[in-house]
């Protein structure tokens, strides 16, 4: 009998201790799937082995806007996740939606975190920064690059080690390529992406007024400019020539790049890993072109990807938490790791030297193009985009852009009608959040 009590006691006083000293779990919220979503659970192990008080546990939500869409019903309820995943066109809702983030700035003074934002990369990080300081966590960024395929070179007579540089030097290869007999010498992925947004910011033009919208709420678009305007007619002329193939709004063109249709295709510096996979022909990297006639070109491009926010009404604990986690990813070693295996961009600038010092770029030729288009001192007028309502002005710019090249507009009419249809947005966006500046 008093051995059933020892155990007993023994029992109970065990389930006290281990409930006393139980890790703070911290939900982060993602939209990471395949080799990128095991990636994301293995940091979020790795991180839980190096201490025991807090536990991080990553939870697959769908596609970055249906997350987005989730995690603001989950705040309204009461139960949002204390991280949340949100790409960068979500930015702008994020930092105005009143209440519901917690800037990742004041999470890690008053975790008593170590954080210094200079050593972040400064295109980067200055896209999710106010005055004040970070307001979220640069995790998963990208940004626009080129990439080519050297044997379509070779055979239409080009330097398969020379890459178009300028826009102007692109044509006369554009025509070589096509004299050739490929069926596609150039095509894109993300059109407003690249030919837009990142074509502002390589040229350091403002795509909208106060400075891309960093500036304030009431900026308007100034993508109807000479130089947008001379810009995306050329391409309309190249896709009457033959030269540029438009293949859809999003990736859908990198099917055609892998599969040896086209010679050169821009967009995402992540379709890296899945070229060097995919490709049965050998493929090179370089910069975007730029026209150098353009003073101020090239300057630096703009970031895709998403950052990490985290959300209001969470225990101080949970915060203290979410601090410890972001400082495990800003590790040199653990950035560096992540900018392996992702072909995302180094969040540090100590990751980006970590991974040059260890030789990885001389084994893996074209992986630095992105990193040496971003790390350096962004302008005003290159350090991103604060747009509201942005999900949808993109959609504009797509539809617009369809028009001219299915000829149903000239280049100066949709860029025009782009700038009013997404100033509507924006003014809508505006008066919605006018008292949360």
């Amino acid at each position: 009998m008093n051995m059933m009590k020892t155990l007993i006691a023994t029992g109970v006083l065990a389930t006290i201790t281990s409930s006393a000293f139980a890790a703070t779990a911290i939900t982060w919220w993602h939209s990471m799937t395949g080799a990128l979503g095991e990636r994301v659970n293995a940091l979020a192990d790795d991180f839980n082995k190096t201490q025991g008080d807090y536990k991080i546990v990553p939870v697959y939500k769908g596609t970055y806007d249906e997350s987005m869409s989730a995690a603001i019903a989950a705040y309204r309820a009461g139960n949002a996740p204390a991280i949340l995943q949100v790409f960068e066109v979500g930015t702008a809702t994020m930092i105005y939606a009143k209440g519901a983030v917690k800037p990742v700035y004041e999470v890690m003074h008053q975790a008593g975190e170590k954080f210094d934002q200079n050593a972040y990369v400064p295109a980067v990080a200055g896209y999710y920064s106010t005055p004040k300081g970070m307001m979220s966590f640069p995790f998963n960024s990208s940004t626009t690059i080129m990439f080519y395929n050297k044997d379509m070179f070779a055979k239409a007579g080009l330097d398969p080690e020379k890459p178009p540089v300028t826009w102007q030097e692109f044509v006369g290869m554009a025509a070589k390529i096509k004299a050739s007999g490929a069926a596609c010498a150039y095509t894109t992925t993300w059109q407003s992406w690249v030919h837009l947004e990142s074509f502002s910011t390589w040229h350091n033009v403002e795509l909208a007024t106060k400075n891309n919208g960093f500036g304030g709420l009431d900026a308007r678009l100034k993508m109807n400019s000479p130089l947008h305007v001379r810009h995306i007619e050329n391409l309309s002329n190249w896709a009457k020539q033959g030269y540029f193939t438009y293949a859809g709004r999003k990736d859908e063109a990198n099917a055609k790049f892998n599969a040896g249709e086209c010679a050169i295709i821009t967009g995402s510096s992540s379709a890296y890993a899945d070229i060097r996979k995919n490709a049965k022909f050998k493929f090179g990297v370089a910069t975007l072109p730029y026209y150098n006639d353009v003073q101020g070109a090239p300057q630096n491009t703009v970031i895709g990807g998403a950052s990490l926010w985290v959300m209001n009404g969470k225990k101080a604990d949970e915060y203290k938490g979410v601090a410890k986690f972001f400082s495990y990813l800003s590790k040199p070693e653990v950035a560096a790791k992540w900018h392996q295996d992702t072909g995302y961009l180094p969040v540090t600038k100590a990751a980006y030297e970590l991974t040059k010092s260890s030789g990885f770029y001389e084994r893996n030729p074209g992986t630095d193009v992105a990193v040496k288009q971003m790390i350096v001192k962004t302008t005003e007028k290159s350090r991103g985009l604060r747009l509201g309502n942005y999900a949808q002005v993109r959609t504009v710019f797509d539809e617009e852009l369809e028009n001219v090249w299915t000829g149903k507009k000239s280049a100066k009419d949709a860029l025009d009608s782009a700038v009013k249809r997404g100033d509507e947005l924006l003014a809508r966006f505006e008066k919605a959040n006018k008292g949360n500046q």
